[in-house]
């Protein structure tokens, strides 16, 4: 089944959007980082995270690839040369990131902006067997190993417990000013954010999925899915396999290597373990999305299009609601929901999100924020914002 031009680009907002769904529910579970100030066990909690932790950013690293190629792809068709605008797009991107940081510590803007500047390096690589290679190098985490190594030597940089680990003022979140918040995020949040980010494998894991993402798009796998049918379906029956594999050998690895070597050794092979796992769950999605979208053509998972279209005002404002919700200088609920009733406050407040884009675009042709970085990428405001009417 052949989709049409518009269908092909919906697919695309659509996945986007079931992306921002995704990290959504995980931040509303996660209390916006509050839940591991004091954390309770719940199912909901754990069903979230099964199926969208490292997830869901992951999709959102392949998706920042696959529109840097789409990008360049129609820069060049007008005969530009794309290379410094799409340098200070990302710069402007970084300093949203930066303020957003400033209200939500978890922010990833600041780390897909930077980043992405790798983007304008690897496309002068025009083998897309050679940028897969390199992505598989990435996804197999040299430094993860050689720390497990090192720690398993007695080394002592190695056996130290991560930054991220350090008490980072998460403690000032729930019941303190917004002054505090903006101060221990500023610089404690930021030094936890990137330990984490660099420590887990995480920075390496983006990195890998840029390369996928911008192969993707020069291969046209949105654009003409329907070359792509016995490929998808055999990487998302193979990454099925691997997943449940890895899944199900992972408490045995680290039981034996726990049992022998000092703590560091398993916790590096359980991030490396881990990052496997989520890789092969996302790629499981994006094949079950894709068939799904398919076999639908369109209808349903094609309403998370509009919201897939305006993720950066979304993204933003998801924080800006639900960070005064759960902190001490708000509401103050990160204790006393459950996760049950943060997961259900999670799914209404994206329920309303979906209509806010549906009723947004019929009436304006950019989310918000997307006009202003339009606007600052193009360093003009001559660049239309409110939908024409219709005749």
């Amino acid at each position: 089944m052949m989709m049409q031009a518009g269908q092909r680009l919906e697919l695309i907002d659509s996945l986007r959007g079931y992306a921002l769904m995704g990290l959504f529910l995980v931040h509303c579970v996660e209390l916006f980082e509050l839940h591991w100030v004091h954390p309770q066990p719940s199912l909901a909690f754990d069903l979230v995270f099964a199926l969208f932790a490292g997830k869901a950013f992951s999709l959102f690293a392949l998706c920042f690839g696959l529109s840097f190629s789409i990008i360049v792809e129609r820069a060049r068709a007008r005969g530009e040369a794309p290379e410094a605008r799409f340098a200070w797009r990302l710069f402007l991107l970084l300093l949203i990131g930066i303020v957003h940081s400033l209200v939500y510590r978890g922010d990833i803007l600041q780390l897909l902006a930077p980043l992405g500047l790798l983007l304008l390096v690897v496309d002068r690589v025009r083998s897309n067997r050679v940028l897969l290679l390199m992505a598989l190098l990435c996804f197999l985490q040299p430094p993860l190993i050689a720390r497990a190594v090192a720690a398993f030597a007695g080394a002592d940089w190695a056996n130290a417990p991560p930054l991220f680990m350090a008490e980072s003022g998460t403690a000032m979140l729930t019941d303190g000013s917004f002054a505090d918040v903006v101060r221990v995020n500023a610089v404690a949040g930021r030094i936890a954010s990137w330990s984490y980010y660099v420590e887990t494998g995480r920075l390496l894991q983006v990195i890998g999925l840029f390369l996928v993402g911008l192969v993707l798009g020069r291969t046209g796998f949105f654009a003409a899915p329907e070359r792509f049918l016995r490929a998808r379906r055999w990487t998302g029956a193979i990454a099925g396999v691997m997943m449940v594999a890895l899944w199900a050998a992972k408490p045995a690895l680290l039981g034996m290597v726990d049992a022998k070597a000092p703590a560091a050794v398993g916790a590096n092979l359980g991030w490396l373990v881990s990052g496997w796992i989520a890789l092969c769950s996302l790629a499981v999605q994006i094949v079950l999305f894709i068939e799904a979208f398919e076999a639908l053509r369109g209808r349903i998972l094609a309403g998370l299009a509009p919201a897939g279209r305006m993720t950066l005002s979304l993204y933003v404002g998801q924080s800006l609601v639900f960070v005064p919700i759960f902190y001490g200088f708000g509401l103050g609920l990160h204790d006393d929901l459950s996760g049950g009733q943060a997961l259900l406050l999670g799914l209404f407040a994206f329920a309303l999100q979906l209509a806010l884009a549906r009723w947004w675009f019929g009436r304006f042709q950019y989310g918000p924020l997307e006009w202003l970085w339009r606007a600052g990428t193009r360093r003009t405001l001559d660049i239309p914002f409110v939908r024409p009417a219709i005749a």
